[in-house]
């Protein structure tokens, strides 16, 4: 065998020995006579074997190509689509594979797309050379050439089932069961197509963590079909990344289904006394008072609501913001409850307070497994020593004055789509009682709950809202007194306290 033969021989290229020896010819013409065959040889040989790569974490995009070998862990459904300028349909599989440094999505087209409805399976080990690119999950691989093989063994547990810990983005046909947490009700925004679409949410944990499940269209009225405590599974879903937090989501080919099983979900909840600006909690106590529903203006005209409760641990007591729907859960003094996922914001009087918006879920520890809530439990027993006849009815009383907090419950779809829960809250119009504070040109006096902190600010005392012009640094949920003259409606104020 001569000096080509065994260079080629050695060479994993998608090419002929004839093409190869052709490329090896050219080689040496190109060099001018300054390599031998032998030399030439291994250069083409190096130019065709670039790509290989050490496992799919190196994949990139923009490589020009990428030559690697992974275990297919999931195999989707084949799909048509229409070319542009072309009458027939073509079709595509995406097969997620992986390997122990990563796993990557593969787009197999056409012929390629048809053996591999036929020929692959899970768990089977594939040599795949392709052209990688940034896809909607992160980087996919268009595959140019995939085969069997068989001698290399890939170090990864293909898995029937998944936890919540277990998910990662670009995951597919993903079943996993789940503990309801939370539910949603179903919202509806305008695609760029022109059509409605739908979306709900769930929450969902087990032994591992949780997971926000997104259920889309059709899927969507699975949220309304489930209460908090069920056991549910998610069948076919998929994992996509919503603002550096990973959701399960349901479309038309997945479903949710109650199931029997009992699954244990155990909240890991913050001492309140070690919260800071910033942080996403989950905080767990009894509830030591409960406002009244507040409603507000939106910029879109809407009407939003919130409602201001302050729950007591074993460490301290906070006050917590319930906005939307949650402004409607069913809380009073003496009840144990978690609050999953709230956002620990600036309040008034150089307070900290926690925000439950359209991410967080609230779950009384009635609905948690029985040691779920231990930590919950032992600040509500040192909470209520005294008054263990109501419960914490003795604090009823106490912070009931809290005035409103007020703030943003921004929602946004899983596509980026405005929901319709979303909105800020801002001030209304002056009320029509504005004559109640004073005449037109008098100097008046209006103590209020700031509830926009804008230029105007705005007030409201539970009664009325009035519109002042200040150049005070306020914040929203503070109740101040502005001082004044009364002029079209709004006070222009001299003093805000």
């Amino acid at each position: 065998m001569g000096v080509i033969e065994d260079v080629y021989a050695d060479l994993d290229a998608d090419v002929s020995e004839a093409e190869f020896r052709e490329a090896v010819e050219a080689k040496v013409e190109q060099m001018g006579g300054l390599a031998d065959e032998e030399t030439a040889a291994m250069l083409v040989a190096h130019e065709l074997g670039g790509g290989e790569i050490n496992g799919v974490a190196d994949i990139e995009p923009g490589m020009e190509e990428a030559k690697f070998v992974a275990k297919v862990v999931s195999v989707g459904d084949l799909r048509t689509f229409e070319r542009d300028g072309d009458d027939e349909a073509g079709t595509v599989v995406n097969v997620d594979v992986a390997d122990e440094t990563g796993r990557v999505r593969v787009s197999l087209w056409d012929e390629l797309a048809e053996h591999a409805v036929e020929d692959l399976d899970v768990g089977q080990v594939l040599r795949i050379k392709g052209r990688p690119r940034e896809g909607y999950n992160g980087v996919e691989v268009s595959a140019d050439r995939v085969e069997p093989e068989e001698d290399v063994d890939v170090d990864v547990q293909v898995q029937d089932t998944y936890r919540a810990a277990d998910l990662s983005l670009g995951l597919s046909d993903v079943d996993l069961q789940g503990r309801v947490l939370d539910t949603g009700s179903v919202r509806t925004f305008d695609r760029d197509d022109g059509t409605e679409g739908r979306v709900a949410n769930l929450v969902l944990g087990d032994e591992t963590g949780r997971v926000r499940v997104t259920l889309w269209d059709e899927r969507a009225d699975h949220a309304a079909e489930f209460d908090v405590g069920e056991s549910v599974e998610v069948v076919d879903g998929y994992v996509r990344d919503r603002d550096g937090a990973l959701e399960l989501h349901v479309g038309d080919r997945g479903r949710v289904v109650a199931v029997d099983e009992e699954i244990d979900y155990r909240p890991e909840t913050d001492d309140i006394e070690t919260l800071e600006i910033g942080d996403t909690a989950d905080i767990a106590g009894v509830v030591r008072s409960a406002d009244p529903v507040r409603t507000f203006d939106r910029d879109d005209g809407s009407e939003g609501q919130v409602r201001n409760v302050r729950i007591q641990d074993a460490t301290g007591d906070i006050r917590v913001a319930l906005w939307g729907e949650k402004a409607d859960i069913d809380l009073g003094p003496g009840d144990r409850v978690v609050f999953v996922d709230v956002q620990i914001q600036d309040g008034w009087q150089d307070d900290i307070e926690a925000s439950a918006n359209w991410r967080s879920s609230v779950l009384p520890l009635d609905e948690t497994p029985s040691d779920a809530g231990d930590a919950a439990d032992a600040g509500a027993d040192d909470a209520a020593t005294g008054a263990q006849a109501g419960g914490l009815a003795a604090f009823a009383g106490e912070g009931s004055a809290d005035a409103a907090s007020a703030g943003s419950d921004d929602e946004t779809d899983a596509d980026g789509t405005v929901g319709a829960d979303s909105g800020t809250e801002t001030g209304s119009e002056p009320a029509p009682g504005a004559d109640a504070v004073g005449a037109e040109g008098e100097h008046v006096e209006f103590t209020g709950t700031v509830v926009q902190a804008g230029d105007p600010v705005i007030l409201d005392n539970g009664e009325e809202t009035m519109s002042v012009e200040t150049t005070a640094d306020v914040t929203l949920g503070q109740e101040v007194t502005a001082r004044g003259t009364l002029r079209d409606g709004h006070i222009d104020a001299e003093d805000v306290l």
